[in-house]
């Protein structure tokens, strides 16, 4: 093997490595572009590693179905029926009467994104 070819090697990381990996890049505050040259990981593999927590999270969730929630009292809109706060400071407000099934799929495509 030449040089250029042994600095090709890539470091194999085991889940843990890789879920503590995406754990520091989402509490840096840094952009995928720099997290990823500063700790010399490809954007590809920040990116699958992200994905396969996040499919993990999701399957954990479709198997018991159960979320832990915190009521936090009334809502501050006017007539509104449920507010819930997601990940990365999202918010959905919906009214009285809203569909579950739309509002299912709508937070899955957020916490996809």
């Amino acid at each position: 093997m030449s040089e250029e070819q042994v600095a090709r090697v890539r470091h194999r990381r085991n889940r843990a490595e890789a879920e503590q990996l995406v754990a520091e890049y989402e509490a840096s505050g840094w952009s995928g572009v720099e997290f990823c040259r500063e700790r010399g990981v490809a954007l590809g593999t920040l990116a699958r590693y992200r994905k396969r927590g996040r499919q993990a999270q999701g399957e954990a969730i479709g198997a018991s179905r159960w979320l832990a929630v915190e009521v936090s009292g009334p809502c501050p809109t006017a007539g509104s029926g449920l507010a819930v706060m997601l990940s990365r400071g999202r918010r959905i407000e919906v009214g009285r009467g809203f569909d579950a099934n739309t509002l299912e799929q709508l937070v899955r495509l957020l916490e996809s994104a």
